[in-house]
């Protein structure tokens, strides 16, 4: 039976991970938690804390489900008290691709990350919207990236990660470079990003007199089809007055150049603005 410590069990991740984990008993999981809050949401649970001197020498698996700003700091407590061969799992790239993670050339390390459940997989709206904040309903795919260590670390880091995001739907191994250039620099610098402009732009009609309703049906009507045309999930085009409009919009709302937030010299300015406090 494999033993997996738990860092961070109480947190927002953390509970997520918590309640996959109490669904599979071949797992000998101790978990770790300092905050009250996150010793009450445990505890509502009906699971208790541990020691971290009393578990993280014999664990297999130390999964690391603290703030980036945090993560840094804690491994330096943690990793040194590791056995040889263990595995530690980071559930985000910024820490890893920025350096602030102890480490140990006897340890492995994996990244795995959530894509979360697509507007496309045909699972109900409120389902998907629930998974992001609490429990799983919706399948989704994950990533998953070997920093350091053998295939037998990979291996093991992929099961840990298939069981505590489940139910999955696909794995994708990529590179913790690859990883990095998903988040933070496609899904919250340029995604997020927008999308908080979007907002911005809903919040201004509405103050401008468009009933809210009506705002709400038409901008998410017209979003779910905006991104069902541009990613080839269904069979259509824009309208030309909507591509005139778009090619005319593009250099109002974005700078030239901007696809720079690409490149990895941007993307390690990118997680530092993540780990650093």
């Amino acid at each position: 039976m494999r033993k997996i410590v738990l860092v961070g069990a109480g947190g927002k991740m953390g509970c997520r991970l918590t309640d996959n984990f109490i669904k599979h008993p071949e797992y000998d999981v101790s978990y770790l938690e300092v905050s009250q809050q996150g010793c009450e949401n445990l505890r509502q649970r009906g699971i208790s804390t541990s020691e971290p001197a009393a578990v993280i020498p014999d664990a297999d698996v130390v999964i690391l489900a603290v703030p980036d700003v945090a993560i840094g700091k804690i491994s330096e407590n943690l990793v040194p008290t590791m056995k040889p061969g263990a595995l530690v799992l980071t559930l985000d790239p910024a820490a890893p691709l920025d350096g602030v993670i102890a480490h140990r050339d006897d340890l492995g390390y994996v990244i795995a990350h959530p894509c979360h459940p697509s507007v496309f997989n045909w699972e109900p709206t409120e389902a998907a919207f629930r998974d992001f904040y609490g429990g799983i309903s919706a399948k989704q795919s994950i990533v998953v990236a070997l920093m350091h260590g053998t295939e037998e670390h990979y291996a093991l880091g992929e099961k840990v990660a298939q069981d505590m995001y489940g139910p999955i739907d696909q794995t994708h191994r990529i590179t913790l470079e690859q990883m990095a250039i998903l988040e933070p620099a496609m899904v919250e610098t340029l995604a997020q990003t927008c999308m908080e402009v979007v907002r911005e732009g809903y919040d201004k009609i509405v103050a401008l007199g468009v009933p809210e309703a009506a705002a709400r049906d038409f901008v998410l009507g017209h979003l779910r089809i905006q991104i069902a045309v541009l990613f080839k999930e269904v069979n259509g085009t824009f309208s030309d007055a909507a591509y005139k409009i778009s090619k005319r919009a593009k250099p109002i709302l974005f700078r030239e150049g901007w696809q720079q937030i690409f490149e990895m010299d941007d993307i390690r300015e990118q997680v530092k603005d993540i780990t650093q406090r």
